[in-house]
Protein backbone atom coordinates (compact mmCIF):
# COMPACT_ATOMS: atom_id res chain seq x y z
CA UNK A 1 0.00 0.00 0.00
CA UNK A 2 1.12 3.42 -1.33
CA UNK A 3 1.55 6.13 1.61
CA UNK A 4 -0.61 8.48 -1.24
CA UNK A 5 -3.91 8.22 -0.57
CA UNK A 6 -6.29 7.92 -3.57
CA UNK A 7 -8.31 10.91 -3.23
CA UNK A 8 -8.71 13.72 -0.08
CA UNK A 9 -12.23 14.49 1.21
CA UNK A 10 -12.29 17.74 3.05
CA UNK A 11 -15.16 18.72 5.20
CA UNK A 12 -17.61 17.49 7.88
CA UNK A 13 -17.44 14.20 9.96
CA UNK A 14 -19.53 13.62 12.91
CA UNK A 15 -21.66 11.70 14.94
CA UNK A 16 -24.90 11.23 12.91
CA UNK A 17 -28.35 11.09 15.45
CA UNK A 18 -30.68 9.72 13.19
CA UNK A 19 -34.69 9.09 13.96
CA UNK A 20 -36.20 7.10 11.33
CA UNK A 21 -40.08 6.25 11.31
CA UNK A 22 -41.48 3.73 8.37
CA UNK A 23 -44.88 6.11 8.72
CA UNK A 24 -45.80 9.41 6.93
CA UNK A 25 -44.64 12.20 9.38
CA UNK A 26 -46.07 15.75 8.97
CA UNK A 27 -44.71 18.44 11.00
CA UNK A 28 -45.02 18.39 15.00
CA UNK A 29 -45.97 14.42 15.12
CA UNK A 30 -44.73 12.07 17.61
CA UNK A 31 -44.34 8.39 15.93
CA UNK A 32 -42.21 5.34 16.80
CA UNK A 33 -39.34 4.03 15.17
CA UNK A 34 -35.69 3.61 15.38
CA UNK A 35 -33.03 6.19 16.72
CA UNK A 36 -29.46 5.43 15.13
CA UNK A 37 -26.26 6.99 16.06
CA UNK A 38 -23.45 6.48 13.50
CA UNK A 39 -20.43 8.14 11.97
CA UNK A 40 -21.62 10.92 9.21
CA UNK A 41 -20.72 13.87 7.70
CA UNK A 42 -20.71 15.11 4.14
CA UNK A 43 -16.90 14.41 3.59
CA UNK A 44 -17.55 11.17 5.33
CA UNK A 45 -20.17 10.27 3.64
CA UNK A 46 -18.24 10.19 0.49
CA UNK A 47 -15.41 8.78 1.73
CA UNK A 48 -16.85 5.52 3.15
CA UNK A 49 -18.26 4.73 0.01
CA UNK A 50 -15.45 5.55 -2.28
CA UNK A 51 -13.47 3.25 0.50
CA UNK A 52 -16.28 0.65 0.02
CA UNK A 53 -15.62 0.80 -3.72
CA UNK A 54 -11.66 0.20 -3.31
CA UNK A 55 -10.31 3.68 -2.84
CA UNK A 56 -8.09 4.61 -0.19
CA UNK A 57 -9.71 7.84 1.08
CA UNK A 58 -8.24 10.68 3.03
CA UNK A 59 -9.61 12.90 5.20
CA UNK A 60 -9.06 16.26 6.41
CA UNK A 61 -11.70 17.54 8.92
CA UNK A 62 -11.43 18.51 12.34
CA UNK A 63 -12.69 15.98 15.21
CA UNK A 64 -12.28 16.97 18.84
CA UNK A 65 -9.93 15.40 21.25
CA UNK A 66 -12.69 14.09 23.22
CA UNK A 67 -14.32 10.64 24.06
CA UNK A 68 -16.55 11.03 21.27
CA UNK A 69 -13.49 12.15 18.95
CA UNK A 70 -11.16 8.95 20.11
CA UNK A 71 -14.28 7.21 19.00
CA UNK A 72 -14.86 8.81 15.62
CA UNK A 73 -11.40 8.44 14.86
CA UNK A 74 -11.24 4.42 15.36
CA UNK A 75 -14.87 4.42 13.77
CA UNK A 76 -13.57 5.98 10.67
CA UNK A 77 -10.72 4.32 10.43
CA UNK A 78 -12.64 1.00 10.50
CA UNK A 79 -14.50 1.87 7.87
CA UNK A 80 -11.16 2.52 5.24
CA UNK A 81 -10.26 5.75 5.63
CA UNK A 82 -7.05 7.38 6.21
CA UNK A 83 -7.24 9.34 9.39
CA UNK A 84 -3.25 10.73 9.40
CA UNK A 85 -4.23 13.84 8.48
CA UNK A 86 -6.87 15.07 10.62
CA UNK A 87 -6.70 18.18 12.51
CA UNK A 88 -7.26 17.30 16.73
CA UNK A 89 -9.00 20.44 18.55
CA UNK A 90 -7.86 20.07 22.12
CA UNK A 91 -10.38 22.88 23.24
CA UNK A 92 -13.44 22.11 20.97
CA UNK A 93 -16.27 19.10 21.03
CA UNK A 94 -16.77 16.90 18.64
CA UNK A 95 -19.41 17.82 16.14
CA UNK A 96 -23.35 15.88 15.49
CA UNK A 97 -26.38 16.18 13.43
CA UNK A 98 -29.03 14.67 14.09
CA UNK A 99 -32.15 14.22 11.90
CA UNK A 100 -36.00 13.06 11.53
CA UNK A 101 -36.97 11.52 8.89
CA UNK A 102 -40.36 9.83 7.79
CA UNK A 103 -41.94 7.50 4.89
CA UNK A 104 -42.06 11.14 3.28
CA UNK A 105 -38.50 11.80 3.17
CA UNK A 106 -36.20 14.06 5.45
CA UNK A 107 -39.13 15.92 8.40
CA UNK A 108 -36.04 17.82 10.19
CA UNK A 109 -32.16 18.15 10.39
CA UNK A 110 -29.81 20.30 12.99
CA UNK A 111 -26.24 20.37 12.03
CA UNK A 112 -23.53 21.47 14.16
CA UNK A 113 -20.71 21.68 12.47
CA UNK A 114 -19.06 24.49 14.62
CA UNK A 115 -15.76 23.01 15.54
CA UNK A 116 -14.80 22.19 11.80
CA UNK A 117 -16.33 26.05 11.26
CA UNK A 118 -13.89 27.10 14.42
CA UNK A 119 -10.63 25.19 12.78
CA UNK A 120 -10.99 26.99 10.22
CA UNK A 121 -7.68 26.47 7.88
CA UNK A 122 -5.77 24.69 10.35
CA UNK A 123 -7.41 21.42 8.37
CA UNK A 124 -5.89 22.57 5.03
CA UNK A 125 -2.22 22.86 6.38
CA UNK A 126 -1.32 19.24 5.00
CA UNK A 127 -2.49 20.67 1.53
CA UNK A 128 -1.18 24.06 1.95
CA UNK A 129 2.46 23.43 3.01
CA UNK A 130 2.87 19.42 4.51
CA UNK A 131 3.00 15.80 3.04
CA UNK A 132 0.19 16.23 0.56
CA UNK A 133 1.22 19.35 -0.91
CA UNK A 134 3.24 23.26 -0.72
CA UNK A 135 3.08 26.07 -2.90
CA UNK A 136 6.48 24.90 -5.17
CA UNK A 137 4.39 21.38 -5.35
CA UNK A 138 0.60 21.67 -5.53
CA UNK A 139 -1.95 18.95 -5.28
CA UNK A 140 -2.35 17.37 -8.54
CA UNK A 141 -5.60 14.34 -7.64
CA UNK A 142 -9.17 14.51 -6.70
CA UNK A 143 -10.71 16.45 -3.92
CA UNK A 144 -14.55 15.99 -2.19
CA UNK A 145 -15.47 18.85 -0.75
CA UNK A 146 -18.46 19.50 1.48
CA UNK A 147 -20.01 23.40 1.66
CA UNK A 148 -20.18 23.28 5.81
CA UNK A 149 -16.84 25.04 5.78
CA UNK A 150 -17.07 28.46 6.06
CA UNK A 151 -17.80 31.04 3.02
CA UNK A 152 -14.00 32.67 3.72
CA UNK A 153 -12.48 29.44 3.81
CA UNK A 154 -14.33 28.03 0.51
CA UNK A 155 -13.27 31.64 -0.66
CA UNK A 156 -9.51 30.70 -0.28
CA UNK A 157 -9.70 27.18 -1.81
CA UNK A 158 -11.60 28.81 -4.97
CA UNK A 159 -8.73 30.77 -5.21
CA UNK A 160 -5.69 29.60 -3.92
CA UNK A 161 -2.62 28.25 -5.96
CA UNK A 162 -2.97 24.92 -3.41
CA UNK A 163 -5.91 23.79 -5.47
CA UNK A 164 -5.42 24.91 -8.73
CA UNK A 165 -4.30 22.13 -9.74
CA UNK A 166 -6.22 19.51 -8.43
CA UNK A 167 -9.99 17.74 -9.73
CA UNK A 168 -12.32 19.35 -7.45
CA UNK A 169 -15.74 18.49 -7.07
CA UNK A 170 -18.39 20.48 -4.43
CA UNK A 171 -20.80 19.92 -2.63
CA UNK A 172 -23.02 22.22 -0.25
CA UNK A 173 -23.84 20.73 3.39
CA UNK A 174 -27.30 21.64 2.80
CA UNK A 175 -29.57 23.84 0.92
CA UNK A 176 -29.29 26.34 3.98
CA UNK A 177 -25.59 26.14 3.36
CA UNK A 178 -25.54 26.48 -0.56
CA UNK A 179 -24.30 30.32 -0.68
CA UNK A 180 -21.01 29.27 0.97
CA UNK A 181 -20.38 27.79 -2.89
CA UNK A 182 -20.85 31.10 -4.57
CA UNK A 183 -16.52 31.57 -4.42
CA UNK A 184 -16.87 28.57 -7.20
CA UNK A 185 -19.41 30.42 -9.12
CA UNK A 186 -16.62 33.38 -9.45
CA UNK A 187 -13.83 31.64 -10.02
CA UNK A 188 -15.10 29.26 -11.98
CA UNK A 189 -13.30 26.17 -10.62
CA UNK A 190 -14.47 22.81 -9.92
CA UNK A 191 -17.53 20.50 -10.54
CA UNK A 192 -20.32 21.47 -8.38
CA UNK A 193 -22.56 18.61 -6.97
CA UNK A 194 -26.29 20.22 -6.23
CA UNK A 195 -29.94 19.52 -6.08
CA UNK A 196 -32.59 22.09 -7.40
CA UNK A 197 -32.95 23.76 -4.45
CA UNK A 198 -29.77 24.61 -3.48
CA UNK A 199 -28.93 25.29 -7.17
CA UNK A 200 -32.02 27.85 -6.59
CA UNK A 201 -30.04 29.45 -4.03
CA UNK A 202 -27.21 29.65 -5.88
CA UNK A 203 -28.85 31.96 -8.96
CA UNK A 204 -31.54 33.33 -6.73
CA UNK A 205 -34.69 31.83 -8.58
CA UNK A 206 -36.28 29.32 -8.52
CA UNK A 207 -35.95 26.06 -11.54
CA UNK A 208 -38.63 23.25 -12.37
CA UNK A 209 -35.98 21.12 -14.07
CA UNK A 210 -32.33 19.53 -13.37
CA UNK A 211 -31.27 20.83 -16.98
CA UNK A 212 -32.60 24.19 -16.45
CA UNK A 213 -31.11 24.37 -13.34
CA UNK A 214 -27.78 23.29 -14.47
CA UNK A 215 -27.37 25.65 -17.73
CA UNK A 216 -28.42 28.38 -15.12
CA UNK A 217 -25.10 27.61 -12.75
CA UNK A 218 -23.18 26.96 -16.37
CA UNK A 219 -24.11 30.35 -17.02
CA UNK A 220 -23.71 32.13 -13.37
CA UNK A 221 -19.76 30.98 -13.92
CA UNK A 222 -19.57 27.21 -12.63
CA UNK A 223 -17.15 25.39 -14.73
CA UNK A 224 -19.36 21.95 -14.56
CA UNK A 225 -22.86 21.75 -12.83
CA UNK A 226 -24.54 18.19 -11.99
CA UNK A 227 -27.70 18.60 -10.62
CA UNK A 228 -30.41 16.11 -9.28
CA UNK A 229 -33.75 16.66 -8.49
CA UNK A 230 -35.15 13.57 -6.45
CA UNK A 231 -36.74 10.61 -8.74
CA UNK A 232 -36.78 12.53 -12.01
CA UNK A 233 -34.06 13.61 -14.19
CA UNK A 234 -30.34 14.32 -13.46
CA UNK A 235 -28.13 16.47 -15.67
CA UNK A 236 -24.44 16.95 -15.88
CA UNK A 237 -23.71 20.11 -17.76
CA UNK A 238 -20.74 22.65 -18.56
CA UNK A 239 -19.94 25.10 -21.29
CA UNK A 240 -19.56 22.53 -24.24
CA UNK A 241 -22.64 19.48 -23.67
CA UNK A 242 -25.65 18.71 -21.45
CA UNK A 243 -26.07 15.15 -20.24
CA UNK A 244 -29.36 14.16 -19.26
CA UNK A 245 -30.37 10.61 -16.88
CA UNK A 246 -33.06 9.38 -15.08
CA UNK A 247 -32.81 7.92 -12.47
CA UNK A 248 -34.61 4.06 -11.71
CA UNK A 249 -37.92 4.25 -9.47
CA UNK A 250 -37.33 2.92 -5.99
CA UNK A 251 -39.05 3.18 -2.70
CA UNK A 252 -37.70 5.43 -0.30
CA UNK A 253 -36.19 4.03 3.09
CA UNK A 254 -33.77 6.55 3.77
CA UNK A 255 -32.52 9.84 2.31
CA UNK A 256 -29.65 11.19 4.39
CA UNK A 257 -26.56 10.58 2.96
CA UNK A 258 -28.13 9.78 -0.30
CA UNK A 259 -26.61 12.82 -2.46
CA UNK A 260 -22.87 11.84 -0.53
CA UNK A 261 -23.39 8.28 -2.29
CA UNK A 262 -24.44 9.19 -5.63
CA UNK A 263 -21.36 12.41 -5.61
CA UNK A 264 -18.63 9.15 -4.60
CA UNK A 265 -20.06 6.88 -7.06
CA UNK A 266 -20.06 9.32 -9.77
CA UNK A 267 -16.27 10.28 -9.18
CA UNK A 268 -15.56 6.93 -9.10
CA UNK A 269 -17.03 5.82 -12.21
CA UNK A 270 -15.36 8.89 -13.95
CA UNK A 271 -12.30 7.66 -12.36
CA UNK A 272 -12.34 4.46 -14.05
CA UNK A 273 -13.38 6.15 -17.67
CA UNK A 274 -17.13 6.04 -17.72
CA UNK A 275 -17.99 8.72 -20.05
CA UNK A 276 -20.53 11.18 -19.41
CA UNK A 277 -23.68 9.41 -19.47
CA UNK A 278 -22.57 6.21 -17.99
CA UNK A 279 -20.80 7.79 -15.25
CA UNK A 280 -24.20 9.75 -14.72
CA UNK A 281 -26.53 6.60 -15.06
CA UNK A 282 -24.24 4.37 -12.92
CA UNK A 283 -24.50 7.16 -9.93
CA UNK A 284 -28.29 7.41 -9.88
CA UNK A 285 -27.90 3.78 -9.91
CA UNK A 286 -25.56 3.69 -6.95
CA UNK A 287 -28.11 6.17 -4.82
CA UNK A 288 -31.26 4.32 -5.93
CA UNK A 289 -29.97 1.23 -4.18
CA UNK A 290 -28.85 3.51 -0.61
CA UNK A 291 -32.03 5.06 -1.28
CA UNK A 292 -33.94 2.04 -1.25
CA UNK A 293 -32.17 0.20 1.76
CA UNK A 294 -30.88 -2.54 -0.90
CA UNK A 295 -27.04 -1.26 -0.26
CA UNK A 296 -25.17 -0.66 2.83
Amino acid sequence: MTDTPDILCIGSVLWDVIGRCPQHMPAGADRPGRITRLPGGVALNIAQTLARMGLRPALLTAIGRDAEGDELMAACADLGCDMGFVYRADDLPTDRYMAVEGANGLIAAIADAHTLEQAGDNILRPLMDGPLGRPAAPYTGTIALDGNLTEALLDEIALSPAFASADLRIAPASPGKAERLLPFLRSGRGTLYVNLEEASVLCQRPFDTAPEAAAALVDHGARRAIVTNGGTTCCDADAQAVVTEHPPQVSVSRVTGAGDTFMAAHIVAERNGAGRKSALDHALATAAAYVSGESA
